[in-house]
């Protein structure tokens, strides 16, 4: 049971950690924001994550196998968000500091959404769902686990991002830095996509 556990958590650092479509929103979220003010999205992604993990887990992972035609929706609608959002990031400059337009960080529904429509945390709970299911008999412990442990895993893997987007955000000092640095984190986001297509 113990190298179960160890298996799970080693599989939910390596997850939630890897690049993809939720670290780029994160790291743009904290270059953009800082990470005080992103912190309801992070909370929200996470806490989505252990969500989808936990319904995965409870079989919804087998309807979805079992139809593939609403697989592949989901999957083209989930893409089709995460690229009009690369396209906002990837045309973002610096900040506006004047006071003039008030910038919003996504808060908490924000975060929930985004995890629900990324190819890749579905990929995820699918694959969660199908490796560690013997982990516990009992239907609630199971869920419990995975829950805990992709909520806390997917937490602290964001927070990090987050982190080192408001630290990287101190080192842009003109527009086309930060031009540069928007345009490369949806260029993140978009390849995150690709490699669920290809």
């Amino acid at each position: 049971m113990s190298e179960s556990i160890i298996a799970l958590i080693g599989f939910a650092v390596a997850a939630t950690v890897s690049p993809g479509g939720a670290t780029a929103l994160a790291t743009a979220s904290g270059i953009r924001f800082g990470y005080a003010r992103s912190l309801p999205l992070v909370i929200g992604m996470a806490s989505s994550l252990a969500v989808l993990i936990s319904v995965s887990a409870l079989g919804l992972a087998a309807v979805i196998l079992a139809l593939p035609a609403l697989a592949l929706v989901m999957k083209l609608a989930g893409s089709a968000y995460l690229v009009w959002l690369a396209w906002l990031i990837g045309r973002a400059g610096a900040p506006d500091t004047s006071g003039r337009q008030v910038e919003r960080p996504f808060g908490y529904l924000g975060g929930m959404m985004l995890t629900l429509v990324n190819p890749k945390a579905w990929a995820m709970a699918l694959g969660v769902a199908g490796s560690f299911a013997e982990l516990s008999p009992d239907p609630a412990t199971l869920v419990l686990n995975l829950a805990v442990t992709f909520g806390g895993c997917g937490f602290l893997a964001l927070s990090g991002w987050t982190m080192f987007g408001a630290m990287l955000a101190r080192l842009l000092q003109t527009s086309r830095q930060w031009h540069v640095v928007n345009a490369f984190l949806a260029l993140m986001l978009i390849v995150s996509i690709a490699t669920f297509w290809l």
